[in-house]
């Protein structure tokens, strides 16, 4: 069975109405038979049918044993994190979501956790960092913004030579590309306001793990926790599935063209973008992407976040915003909004410059996304582009 069918053939028909829509289970509680006697549901933050349908349809995605859905991808790196104790350490890539970082750094570290952040793109330094005291690895592949790859096969080997697991973000790239379990991973998370959700309309997150062990502890963590995810905004991450290969198709082939165009700029310093034979990791990417994603970075010749914020504030179609993986096309600069609150200095060192800005590949006719950066750079640098008709 092909991913696609796999994907519209793994959300079930409700057995009671016949409905091919996922029912919404908006409720609180359920009626017991008798005292602990239910019908497998007997509280909602511990579980709901339809959240029930999305965690499934998520493990079953990823190769996984079990899938749980959290009220936010913060919420889901969380409960991960939770698996470990004070005195337990991490390595971390060091090109990490600014969200994560300061979950790690202002949250966990003051409760005993150490974090090691380094280049993940060459396993060697993993395995540099990796002592008798860690207990989890943690990738972002690609990486939010630099896009950087890495070889998760190889990274899971040196982690497992320890004992510690290996979780890995698989937000940018999503199950349609790249299915981290199959290369080795214990665990996968996923931000799902992003590409599975694909509509910028929700909030939410996703832990899958490789084995039914390791998930009963999730589900621990998750009902102990509660940082549960809606019925409402469960069904709309299970809508936004359903559509999620042909989207990411399409993201990915806007995102090239993007890319190439991006290359020719004499005013832009570097492109990121794994889907180019430029790109120093590409080779690991064709290993283990199916597409290359949406989201393509670059960075200016002069680093200035002056002129970069005049570029991020002239275009039409690409709306300056956070967050990334919908219909329509985003813009941003990191370093004043999604990694500010990264030390500059830390930045700097992995690649995220004051002039790095991310797109976010919407869904519109590439040509018109093409001539919208076009008209952004003229503005600026008052250079002649002759538009797409």
């Amino acid at each position: 069975m092909k991913d696609n069918t796999k994907i519209l053939h793994s959300i079930p028909v409700d057995e009671l109405t016949g409905a091919i829509s996922t029912p919404i289970y908006q409720t609180s509680t359920y009626v017991q038979e008798a005292p602990g006697v239910n019908k497998g549901f007997d509280y909602a933050r511990s579980n709901n049918p339809t959240r029930q349908v999305l965690e499934n349809l998520i493990a079953t995605l990823e190769n996984g044993s079990k899938g749980y859905a959290f009220a936010s991808g913060l919420a889901a790196i969380d409960a991960v994190v939770k698996l470990l104790s004070s005195g337990d350490e991490i390595v971390a890539v060091d090109d990490i979501y600014g969200g994560a970082y300061r979950l790690f750094t202002h949250v966990y570290e003051k409760l005993g956790i150490v974090v090691k952040y380094v280049d993940t793109t060459d396993a060697e330094n993993v395995a540099k960092a990796i002592t008798p005291k860690t207990k989890l690895v943690w990738l972002e592949s690609p990486t939010n913004p630099t896009l950087k790859i890495s070889d998760i096969k190889a990274i899971a080997n040196y982690t497992h030579q320890v004992g510690a697991l290996l979780c890995v973000d698989n937000t940018f790239a999503s199950p349609a590309a790249q299915k981290p379990i199959d290369f080795g991973a214990d665990i996968v998370i996923h931000s799902a306001t992003k590409y599975l959700g694909g509509h910028s309309d929700l909030i939410a997150g996703l832990v899958v793990t490789k084995t039914k062990e390791l998930g009963e502890k999730i589900k621990f963590i998750q009902n102990a926790s509660g940082g549960i995810l809606a019925p409402f905004d469960s069904w709309l991450v299970i809508r936004g599935i359903e559509t999620l290969f042909l989207r990411v198709k399409q993201h990915s082939e806007n995102a090239l063209k993007i890319a190439q165009f991006l290359l020719e700029q004499p005013a832009i310093k570097n492109v990121y973008y794994p889907g180019l034979p430029s790109h120093k990791n590409y080779e690991i990417a064709l290993k283990q992407q199916k597409y290359f994603g949406g989201i393509v970075t670059f960075d200016l010749c002069d680093d200035s976040s002056e002129i970069a914020t005049k570029i991020v504030t002239n275009t039409q179609y690409f709306k300056l915003a956070e967050s990334l993986g919908g219909l329509k096309s985003l813009i941003c600069l990191p370093s004043e909004m999604t990694h500010k609150s990264i030390p500059r200095e830390k930045r700097y060192q992995s690649g995220v410059t004051d002039s790095l800005i991310r797109i976010s590949v919407g869904l519109e006719d590439v040509d018109d996304l093409i001539n919208d950066l076009k008209q952004a750079f003229l503005k600026i640098y008052q250079t002649e582009f002759e538009l797409e008709a």
